[in-house]
């Protein structure tokens, strides 16, 4: 995929819901309020996905590009 594909793609996500997954296996759903070029992501209403679908509420936060390995967008209709 190219960088002008992805950045596209994470436009359409703002303001919707993504799930994000990180370095050490961390999973994080929150609401897409912005990017920049190094995809850092500002998540707002963020929680982690523990094992056994249990949820661990986060807030708002900022993930630092260099820890995400995937982005999964909301389904678009």
């Amino acid at each position: 995929m190219s960088v002008d594909m992805a950045v596209k793609v994470l436009d359409e996500s703002l303001g919707r819901d993504v799930l994000i997954k990180l370095k050490g296996g961390k999973v994080i759903r929150g609401n897409l309020q912005g990017f920049d070029q190094h995809m850092n992501l500002l998540l707002e209403s963020s929680v982690e996905i523990l094992q056994e679908g249990k949820t661990e509420e986060i807030g708002n936060i900022v993930v630092r590009g260099d820890n995400v390995v995937i982005i999964s967008p909301p389904q678009f209709k």
